[in-house]
């Protein structure tokens, strides 16, 4: 709806305020009224109507009034076409820097809040708001349409927009707050939106590599909770529940994009989540060579979770205390304050080696920095079981 109207006015930030009262506007009457024949055209239509009383309401306008507003008295035609790619693009605008093209399409094509989007980014709310009201003011005043990138462009922007179906897809996967530890609606859209991709540069490595990894890592979403929500770890999880079908394409995926092309970090993470997913058994996973693929993606992507996540692999290949000593480099690191997760591994990783009582602090410390309940509860939980031993 946004892209669609962003493609009939420009305007961006203005369309997408247009989309936010629309929305809020039909929260307030389908209920009482019934939901319409057609959403997106009552949708669509509302939001035009807030535009063009915009347009008309400012004298500076008055051109773009002319133009825009002429004969614009009926619903406007709903195109049959889905402009979500081309509002990636948008998005991942060459006048924005990195960060403010992945913050901006978060929030205007993933539907996130600042404050999940400053949580992926490891920074203040505050500044995350700043950061995306700067960048809808920086396309207004570019004056770029909804064209398709020029060739020049085309490389960067689509390193910006598999990023950002990446950090959707991951909010989905595992929410960063709120009361259930998925939100299947972003991974759903992540996917649907990276099959698109796929689609449309099916020889491109590393967007065969980001889609596989999506697959791989939603082919274990039913195992992942018990059915009263609460979260089972990986080595816990009941393998007969994962989705062979996704396993069977992501693996196929996957295979397919290696050795095509410059490696990159999608098709290792994708390298990793298949060696988990067929694996028979936790005992049976080839940890080992999982190591040996973090230590690459360690080597072209570097970053703290990176790290982290390379931790959690060296302890199960050379023992807790080699793992621990990983661990070690990201005290003090800035980005990772506030962070759970960094507890979290401590805490289990400790336990590993047999120090109940740090453990037991480290899980009660990572209970109270995370703002997920499922996560929350099994911290809780860890903490308490090693209290009462």
């Amino acid at each position: 709806m946004l892209g669609g109207l962003v493609r009939r006015y420009g305007q961006f930030d203005a369309a997408e305020d247009a989309v936010q009262e629309a929305l809020l506007a039909a929260s307030i009457q389908w209920p009482r009224e019934g939901l319409p024949d057609n959403p997106k055209a009552w949708l669509t239509s509302i939001a035009s109507r807030r535009l063009i009383d915009e347009f008309r309401s400012e004298n500076s306008r008055r051109r773009r009034e002319a133009e825009v507003t002429q004969g614009e008295t009926t619903t406007p035609d709903i195109p049959d076409r889905d402009d979500t790619l081309d509002l990636l693009f948008l998005c991942a605008h060459p006048a924005l820097s990195g960060p403010s093209q992945l913050a901006l399409t978060l929030r205007a094509v993933g539907g996130l809040t600042t404050g999940e989007i400053a949580q992926a980014f490891l920074v203040p709310e505050s500044t995350m708001a700043q950061r995306i009201s700067r960048a809808k003011q920086l396309i207004r005043r570019s004056g770029r349409g909804f064209e398709s990138p020029p060739e020049a462009e085309r490389g960067e922007r689509l390193r910006v927009v598999r990023q950002v179906l990446y950090l959707i897809f991951n909010e989905g996967y595992t929410a960063s707050g709120g009361p259930a530890l998925q939100r299947a609606e972003l991974t759903a859209e992540a996917i649907r939106l990276a099959r698109m991709l796929h689609n449309l540069l099916p020889d491109d490595a590393e967007t065969t590599g980001l889609l596989a990894l999506m697959l791989l890592t939603d082919a274990r979403t039913t195992a992942r909770t018990d059915p009263d929500g609460n979260l089972v770890p990986l080595d816990r999880q009941d393998r007969a529940q994962w989705s062979k079908e996704q396993i069977t394409e992501g693996v196929s995926l996957v295979s397919a994009s290696l050795g095509r092309g410059k490696l990159g970090p999608y098709q290792i993470q994708a390298a990793i989540a298949a060696l988990h997913d067929e694996a028979p058994s936790d005992a049976e996973t080839d940890w080992p060579q999982i190591l040996a693929l973090y230590e690459v993606l360690e080597k072209i992507s570097p970053g703290p979770v990176v790290t982290l996540n390379r931790a959690v692999a060296v302890a199960r290949a050379q023992g807790p205390l080699a793992g621990l000593a990983v661990l070690a480099d990201l005290d003090g690191d800035a980005r990772m304050d506030g962070n759970h997760r960094v507890e979290a591994v401590r805490a289990h990783l400790l336990e590993r080696a047999g120090f109940r009582a740090e453990a037991q602090a480290a899980f009660v410390r990572a209970a109270k920095l995370t703002a997920s309940a499922p996560e929350r509860r099994y911290l809780e939980g860890k903490a308490l079981t090693l209290l009462e031993q």
